[in-house]
């Protein structure tokens, strides 16, 4: 650094000399005849001046330098809990970083505009835009709620209701918590319910207007997926930061993996069928699905197996990699009890996705383009409609590889773990606007205050405690959150409903030809 500040200084010295004679040079230039003496009064002040001044400049351009090359070059502070979260000092760090770790990181870089996905928030909050969200219906939304989250200056508290299947309801919280860290001092107040099943419950025609007896106002209900028919506010799932009963890692790492799984083989070297594996005993759509599998007397072109859970985490999941299952030019998504959280790995494969008609959507799915990014296959001719997509892009390999890059680029660039925390933030930050209450921890007694460290520290030791370290947000953002985009326009949004119903009725016509 001192060898920066004397380079600085030389160059200084030598700008202001050569500056200081060119310019007396011009006021006072040599006259013939004329003895030059030294300069008047009025001049040497003058100079004075100019020196405070470029002194000032060079000041203000250095100082920008050094923080420039700091922001640039220096890693931001951080803040990393231990496995052992079991001594006193460990049980003094908080949740969020302090807000002083923020000071100094350059948060005025401009990051792009989000992708045309997160304009659904505005959709999902649509209905409180006009009246805002009272106490009064976030309480009409604990029914069915698994837990209640309440952020007050920084600090998360829970507030449990029931237990959540599997540990759904921990990894939701947890990466709450790593968003707080990502973006520390930056979340508003908020107090919202959060309930983990499957399926979405508050249905938009229990709200409609006219209807006697009705209150017309939905209670803010946040979940994994919904439907058209329901008014379910969509927020990322728990596997992003791991699901430590199948051991599918956080995504951040897991997305990486399947990366390089892509590149291990080219889309032409790979087995020119449809390949689908998983549970199919969660719902009848999927037991319809095994009907299409290879047999002696049909070949769908379908390739189709049973992933048994207990089995599998019996024999130390090694069949199970969702890094190595990118080895077919075509893959299935077809839905389970509800949506699939299988949905993000199949697409993250350079293999054309075949989806079959799905019903439900989770936060990012909305945005997916039929013969763009995925290939649509019908729910009620599955096999056929199977036969015809693998047999179509096996005539039409640029165009079917393409679309499965399509997809996978998206997924590789548009949902990496940095635009999942700002879809959180953007979503919490607009639920937070609507409130006409002010947020307060419960008085029962029943909300508990919550950090990474105590959260940590109560972990099972196995998948659960690790899958917590390798989420862990180790320092904050040095930068904000991507811009929010504006909402759809009411046209706009009717003509890409209205095209993607087209695209997929124009599919199902090249079927039946």
């Amino acid at each position: 650094m001192s060898i920066l500040i004397d380079d600085h200084r030389q160059k200084y010295i030598y700008v202001l000399h050569e500056f200081m004679q060119r310019f007396y040079g011009i006021i006072w230039p040599p006259r013939p005849n004329i003895k030059r003496g030294l300069p008047t009064i009025t001049a040497l002040l003058f100079f004075l001046l100019v020196a405070v001044f470029v002194s000032s400049f060079w000041i203000n351009t250095y100082k920008f330098s050094i923080v420039n090359s700091i922001n640039k070059h220096q890693e931001p502070p951080s803040i990393i809990i231990p496995s052992n979260c079991t001594t006193e000092n460990y049980r003094n760090q908080t949740q969020n970083y302090p807000i002083q770790t923020i000071h100094g990181l350059n948060l005025s870089i401009p990051k792009p505009i989000c992708p045309d996905y997160f304009r659904w928030i505005h959709e999902d909050l649509k209905p409180w835009k006009v009246t805002g969200i009272t106490r009064d219906m976030v309480e009409r939304a604990k029914p069915t709620a698994h837990f209640r989250l309440v952020i007050v200056d920084g600090k998360v508290y829970i507030d449990k209701y029931k237990k959540s299947i599997q540990t759904r309801d921990v990894f939701t919280i947890w990466g709450i918590l790593q968003l707080l860290r990502h973006y520390p001092g930056r979340l508003p107040d908020l107090e919202l319910m959060f309930d983990c099943d499957d399926l979405p419950v508050v249905r938009s025609r229990d709200y409609e207007r006219g209807q006697p007896n009705v209150v017309v106002v939905p209670p803010p209900l946040f979940r994994y997926c919904g439907d058209r028919f329901t008014l379910d506010i969509v927020f990322p799932d728990w596997s992003f930061w791991g699901w430590a009963e199948i051991n599918i890692k956080p995504w951040e790492g897991l997305l990486k993996e399947i990366k390089e799984g892509n590149n291990r083989s080219k889309w032409l070297d790979r087995e020119p069928y449809a390949y689908w594996k998983g549970n199919p005993y969660v719902s009848t759509t999927r037991q319809d699905l095994l009907k299409c599998n290879v047999s002696d007397k049909h070949d769908w072109n379908a390739r189709l197996y049973v992933q048994d859970w207990i089995l599998e985490s019996q024999q130390g999941f090694n069949q199970s990699n969702l890094a190595n299952q990118c080895t077919h030019r075509y893959k299935i998504y077809i839905e389970g009890y509800a949506w699939s959280v299988s949905e993000k790995y199949i697409l993250a494969c350079d293999s054309m996705s075949l989806l079959v008609n799905t019903h439900f959507h989770d936060f990012f799915t909305r945005y997916l383009q039929p013969v763009k990014h995925y290939w649509p296959i019908r729910d009620d001719d599955k096999c056929k409609s199977i036969k015809f997509a693998v047999d179509w892009g096996n005539s039409h390999r640029q165009k079917a590889h393409e679309i499965g890059k399509a997809a996978s680029d998206f997924i590789q660039e548009e949902l990496k773990m940095d635009y999942v925390y700002d879809y959180m933030f953007h979503l919490l930050n607009e639920y937070a606007k609507l409130l006409k209450f002010k947020p307060m921890v419960p008085e029962n007694g029943g909300a508990v205050e919550i950090s990474s460290e105590t959260m940590a520290s109560m972990a099972a030791d196995g998948s659960e405690k690790k899958f917590m370290m390798e989420s862990l947000v180790k320092s904050p953002s040095v930068t904000s959150p991507c811009t929010m985009p504006p909402p759809y326009e009411p046209k706009i949004l009717s003509d890409f409903y209205r095209n993607k119903l087209n695209v997929i009725k124009q599919v199902q016509k090249w079927e039946n030809i």
